[in-house]
């Protein structure tokens, strides 16, 4: 036995009989001698040709059989089978492009560039509705109070189960086009899924509604069903736009409850008055609103709760905040430089208007305009006027995924985007947020100013906005030009150094009439000397 102490000349030893053993597997076979035929006249026959590749052969398998000669059918096999699972991806897009589901989508995931800034704003945190949630461990102590809320209504209307179940499976394939992407669930959960969900949301919109919870045959110490500070975090985990089910299966639930299967536009009603204390307003419903909720004898032009417009509980919440809406008027200025096939936004024109600062400084008056509709603004004669706005700690969520709506629902407006862009422009610092509480337009429940000001200039972070479809790019433009006007700063300038306190004008005052004296005495004076008295 020979020790090797040199591992390199070990290691080139081994290279070097592995590269001997492969020349020698890839020299040819000696051939036997044959015979050389007799030189003839006749040409030579060339060698036939190969036969045309099948269309299921790859580039580099042509190669092989050009060197080799030969026909590998081990390579051909899996180049095969991977043209084959193209074609049947190809198939399948054509079959996706011909049935267009996304036309029907009304529930979206929200996009990860939205949600970077805060994703507990779009996710629930006490309660799941729909397939996004389904089944999170963190919320499922909630499945069983809705098995309690199923058994109630099945209680209540004597009904079988499988009433609902076949009802809601007939409705499976109109409910999965709703939903952004595929879900992974069997039919069977599917539809479970949506009575259980269903049923729940209706225990809650009857008994907040009015029926109250005890005749719905609810404890009044009932953990879920009672009217307690946990109902606040359930209306703001359901308003949520990852976190709801389509109207269409509320409805037909409602109307299987109530013994009328094609009613439609009750839950709508239902749904505004549970989600009511959500309202970004210190004004309640008014009355007349409250008594068109109530009866079905007066219909709304722009928003009719009893139609059947409404996606789902997000959808008609936003219906109502706008109701009677805002309609976007194009500033004319960028409709005249700008063409209007551009329909792609531009990120660095979301600049609407000056903040409460710079338009003080210019003379701009901000006073409170009392309307229970937020995103009626308002501006006449240096006066901008702006409903009050109530703050509390979910206004930031609503507001959220209000625009996380708008922004993947091709069929929906940019009003709410517009409005909360418009306070973000005019909100800078904790100073202007301090200036339009002082006024009256804004009132909080959090911590401090700067609060309210870091919140509004993170909502719009990720959004992409075209200020040519904004209602409030034309009242923008009027006040742009107000403050572009010199002698309206001028004026605010004196006015806020000189009249900004009793003192200041008293001063002044004595200052002016001071400077008319010494005037009167040099007219005097210089009077005497050249016309003396004779």
């Amino acid at each position: 036995m020979v020790a090797v102490f040199n591992k390199e000349l070990l290691s080139w030893y081994l290279i070097t009989l592995k590269l001997k053993e492969t020349v020698e597997a890839g020299l040819p076979k000696s051939q036997p001698s044959t015979p050389t035929p007799p030189p003839t006249n006749e040409p030579q026959q060339q060698p036939s040709k190969p036969l045309p590749l099948l269309l299921t052969q790859t580039p580099w398998e042509e190669d092989k059989d050009n060197n080799n000669n030969t026909t590998n059918d081990t390579t051909t096999k899996p180049a095969s089978e991977w043209l084959i699972s193209i074609h049947e991806r190809l198939d399948q897009a054509r079959l996706d492009e011909a049935s267009c589901p996304w036309a029907k989508l009304s529930i979206y995931r929200v996009p990860k560039s939205l949600r970077e800034g805060d994703d507990k704003a779009y996710v629930p945190q006490l309660v799941s509705i729909g397939p996004y949630h389904h089944a999170k461990r963190r919320l499922r102590d909630m499945e069983r109070h809705k098995w309690r809320a199923l058994h109630h209504v099945l209680r209540r209307t004597s009904h079988p189960i499988d009433l609902y179940v076949d009802t809601i499976h007939s409705l499976e394939d109109r409910t999965r086009a709703c939903y952004e992407s595929s879900i992974n669930m069997s039919s069977h959960d599917f539809v479970l899924m949506l009575v259980l969900d269903g049923c729940f949301l209706l225990e809650l919109f009857r008994g907040a509604a009015g029926e109250g919870f005890k005749q719905l045959g609810y404890s009044r110490h009932d953990p879920v069903f009672a009217m307690r500070g946990t109902m606040h975090s359930v209306q703001r985990d359901l308003i949520m736009l990852e976190n709801q089910i389509p109207l269409f299966v509320l409805d037909r639930l409602l109307g299987l409850q109530i013994g009328m299967p094609d009613q439609s536009g009750l839950v709508a009603r239902l749904a505004l008055r549970f989600f009511d204390p959500l309202m970004p307003t210190d004004e309640p419903l008014r009355k007349s609103d409250r008594t068109k909720l109530q009866h079905e004898s007066t219909h709304d032009a722009a928003f009719d709760p009893l139609s059947e417009t409404g996606l789902h509980c997000l959808d008609v919440f936003r219906q109502s905040l706008l109701r009677i809406g805002p309609k976007p008027e194009p500033r004319p200025w960028i409709k005249r430089r700008w063409s209007n096939t551009r329909r792609v936004a531009d990120k660095r024109r979301q600049q609407l208007i000056h903040c409460v600062t710079e338009l003080r400084e210019a003379g701009v008056k901000f006073k409170r305009l009392k309307t229970d509709r937020f995103w009626d603004v308002k501006f006449n004669n240096g006066v901008l006027k702006i409903p009050r706005l109530l703050i509390h700690d979910g206004t930031k969520s609503l507001f959220l995924n209000l625009i996380a709506f708008e922004q993947c629902h091709m069929d929906c407006s940019n009003d709410i985007t517009s409005y909360v862009i418009f306070m973000d422009n005019l909100i800078n610092s904790e100073e202007d947020v301090g200036y339009l509480h002082y006024c009256g337009i804004i009132e909080h429940w959090l911590g401090n100013d700067d609060e309210v000001a870091d919140l509004f200039n993170r909502l719009c972070q990720e959004v992409v906005f075209d200020i040519n479809d904004s209602y409030l790019s034309g009242l923008s433009d009027q006040v742009n030009r107000y403050y572009n006007h010199r002698w309206n700063t001028w004026r605010a300038s004196l006015k806020h150094h000189y009249f900004n306190n009793p003192w200041a004008i008293i001063s002044l005052i004595a200052a002016i009439v001071l400077l008319i004296l010494t005037f009167a005495q040099t007219f005097y004076s210089v009077y005497g000397y050249y016309w003396p008295h004779s």
